[in-house]
């Protein structure tokens, strides 16, 4: 499996809000591309959480 990347998936989102927010793109297209928003902000927010936690274990043993 493949290491989540911040960074990509940040630049990932900010494409797909550009692609929704085009008057041209389809509703069809809109529902898939808040449906991968979804799914990469859970992944943001899981990857967020792991470091907060990390953060957290490195000042308890400080």
């Amino acid at each position: 499996m493949e290491e989540f990347d911040y960074d990509k998936a940040i630049a990932a989102l900010e494409a797909l809000a550009a692609k929704v927010e085009d008057p041209s793109t389809g509703l069809g297209d809109i529902d898939a591309y808040v449906k991968e928003a979804a799914r990469l902000t859970e992944q943001c927010r899981a990857y967020l959480r792991g470091v907060r936690a990390h953060i957290g274990e490195s000042f308890e043993k400080a």
